[in-house]
């Protein structure tokens, strides 16, 4: 049978509303879709392309719902000033990472992520990018190094004003123009989202600006959400309103609409979260990094907001980032028995679902119908993996074993820990060196 995956021999967790945990069945891809999910021997007459997943875990693939490709070139720099602040955080660190980004740039920092994405078994990631002096045809960059590599993802471009009127008219333009020639390809792997970078950043002009186009091209939003205490006190100094009241105002909330962050948001911020079913994406490494809190996942969830799991580029491994949500929760509560629930369903609930939204296809769970992203674990349970306690394994035995293969779409782009693609990961190494260490001296 032409396109088609026989995953067999493992152990399945399927993720989903019911969570099971299916010892020794078989997962059959067809066409990039799960057809069936069934026990070994309704599969005997199988002829088509058989993958043994013996002693190994089945999962879906993970879905990484706020992530920063551009951030990669980051990694050693060390020409910057201090940072007592979150603003100086971004006055001294990333304005001057993103201005100095060049559209080749792009490409590469864009490329290393998503190779270690296969790696960590994320097969989705939901991207927001900057790059105020290569603004026209950075995301086609971008697509370009998602088609090479299979993985899924939606991408924007960080509308600003920060960097003067022209480049913000380029990022309304380059927003608009990426979204339709989406909506016109209609790649079920490549999705876009309208890109705002905060409020703080935002004037009401360009904010309605923004808005108006969304509305006609029929798209959500993509921002940063009272990332710190900063965003709050300007919004109400400037514009005598909190940042999500404003938001509203200008029509950016809604079911389409990821709002990162949010972890200064006071009650009835969370109601209007909640009653414009805006999905909030929680990312704790890069919150506790920049010293601004931890978001309240408990109260986010208590009052029905959707709520996801992001990495904010501070890796790629979603279960990493899973623990620490975990581990922040418990501290911020000063509780260790409480928070559990809410982490795990964020990654494992809220990212389907948000991404779902985006991609108009069921992520996130093995069964006929969803999408064939499937990740294989290195994993032979020491203690009994049930039903119940599949999520134990996950945050404390899964999270530590190696990813064997990464499937996305029915395309198998690593097998036995190798990557299968057409890709010299020596030379894209090499060049992206080259590539940053050209933008260094430019700092």
């Amino acid at each position: 049978m032409n396109n088609s995956i026989l995953i067999e021999n493992g152990t399945v967790l399927t993720a989903g509303k019911s969570p099971k945990v299916l010892p020794n069945h078989s997962v059959l891809i067809e066409d990039g879709i799960i057809r069936k999910v069934a026990a070994k021997n309704e599969f005997a007459k199988f002829a088509g392309r058989r993958l043994d997943a013996s002693r190994k875990v089945v999962a879906p693939g993970l879905i990484n719902a706020h992530t920063h490709f551009y951030s990669t070139f980051a990694r050693g720099l060390t020409k910057t000033k201090p940072a007592s602040n979150f603003v100086d955080v971004l006055k001294n660190l990333w304005w001057r990472l993103d201005s100095a980004l060049t559209t080749e740039d792009c490409y590469y920092s864009a490329l290393i992520p998503l190779l270690e994405s296969i790696r960590h078994g994320t097969t989705t990631a939901i991207d927001h990018h900057a790059s105020p002096q290569a603004v026209p045809g950075s995301l086609q960059a971008i697509e370009k190094a998602v088609k090479e590599t299979g993985l899924r993802a939606c991408l924007c471009y960080e509308l600003s004003d920060r960097d003067g009127v022209q480049i913000a008219k380029e990022g309304l333009e380059e927003n608009a123009s990426f979204i339709r020639r989406c909506q016109k390809q209609n790649d079920p792997c490549v999705k876009a989202l309208f890109g705002l970078h905060a409020a703080f950043t935002l004037s009401d002009a360009t904010l309605e600006q923004a808005s108006i186009l969304g509305r006609q091209l029929k798209t959500g939003f993509h921002i940063h959400v009272a990332e710190a205490k900063s965003d709050q006190d300007f919004s109400e100094t400037n514009h005598k309103m909190r940042v999500v009241e404003r938001l509203k105002k200008h029509g950016i909330l809604g079911p389409q609409t990821i709002a990162g962050h949010c972890v200064h948001v006071n009650r009835a911020e969370v109601d209007i979260l909640a009653e414009t079913q805006t999905a909030v994406v929680h990312n704790p490494q890069s919150n506790m990094n920049n010293a601004v809190g931890v978001a309240d996942l408990i109260a986010l969830s208590g009052r029905n907001v959707l709520v996801g799991l992001g990495t904010d580029a501070m890796t790629t491994n979603m279960l990493e980032e899973l623990r620490v949500a975990l581990w922040a929760q418990h501290l911020s509560a000063q509780d260790p028995s409480v928070g559990f629930s809410e982490v795990v369903t964020a990654l494992f609930a809220g990212n389907p679902r948000i991404a779902g939204r985006i991609f108009n296809v069921p992520l996130g769970e093995l069964r006929e119908g969803c999408a064939g992203d499937v990740v294989v674990f290195d994993y032979d349970p020491p203690t009994p993996l049930l039903d119940h306690n599949s999520f134990g394994h996950l945050v404390f035995g899964i999270s530590q074993a190696a990813v064997d293969t990464t499937i996305v779409a029915g395309r198998v782009l690593m097998e036995n820990r190798r990557l299968t693609l057409n890709i010299d990961e020596q030379r894209i190494n090499a060049r992206a060196r080259e590539l940053s260490e050209q933008m260094w001296k430019k700092l």
